[in-house]
């Protein structure tokens, strides 16, 4: 069981955030007449909406959005585990030649990140990936970075960052959590 060690970010501090990851984005992209949003399931879906919103506030043009599904890209699956159901990949436009700013909630190993873009991969050809990310917590096992990062958080592989977002947990913050000391 985890305990909560630090509340790192609180609904404002969080909403602060994505506005300047949205600022970050409109700068560094020519045009946001290409930009789409995919938010890795479950709670880079809510903050890829969130960011998504932002640009199209900052830039006057609308960007599509979607959700990522990447089970089936997993490179933890064991042999003979019963197979997955994909129920929560989401693109209903094309990501041909689109830059895709794939949205998650933290970094961590950046073994997600690498199933997402495998899955994306599978739906088309973007011309760009970037990533944005609201938490950075280190412990990289493969080379990929947040091209947008909301905030670096040194952890313990011990520790876990939860993000909440109020459309799954009723509540929207970001903590730093631990194992129960016995």
């Amino acid at each position: 069981m985890l305990t909560v060690k630090a509340k790192l970010m609180d609904e404002g501090a969080m909403r602060r955030t994505l506005v300047r990851m949205a600022h970050e984005i409109v700068e560094k992209n020519d045009s946001a007449e290409r930009l789409c949003f995919i938010g890795i399931h479950r709670r880079g879906v809510p903050l890829a909406k969130e960011l998504a919103q932002n640009v199209s506030r900052f830039s006057g043009i609308p960007c599509d959005v979607g959700s990522v599904d990447i089970i089936l890209h997993r490179d933890d699956r064991t042999e003979g585990a019963v197979d997955p159901t994909v129920t929560n990949t989401k693109i209903d436009f094309s990501i041909e030649n689109q830059t895709v700013i794939l949205v998650d909630d933290v970094i961590f190993t950046g073994r997600t990140i690498r199933a997402a873009m495998d899955t994306l991969m599978s739906k088309g050809r973007p011309a760009k990936i970037q990533l944005a990310v609201l938490i950075d917590r280190g412990h990289r096992e493969l080379p990929i970075r947040g091209d947008y990062v909301g905030k670096n958080v040194p952890t313990s592989r011990k520790e876990r960052i939860s993000v909440r977002v109020s459309e799954y947990d009723g509540e929207t913050g970001v903590y730093v959590c631990a194992p129960q000391e016995n």
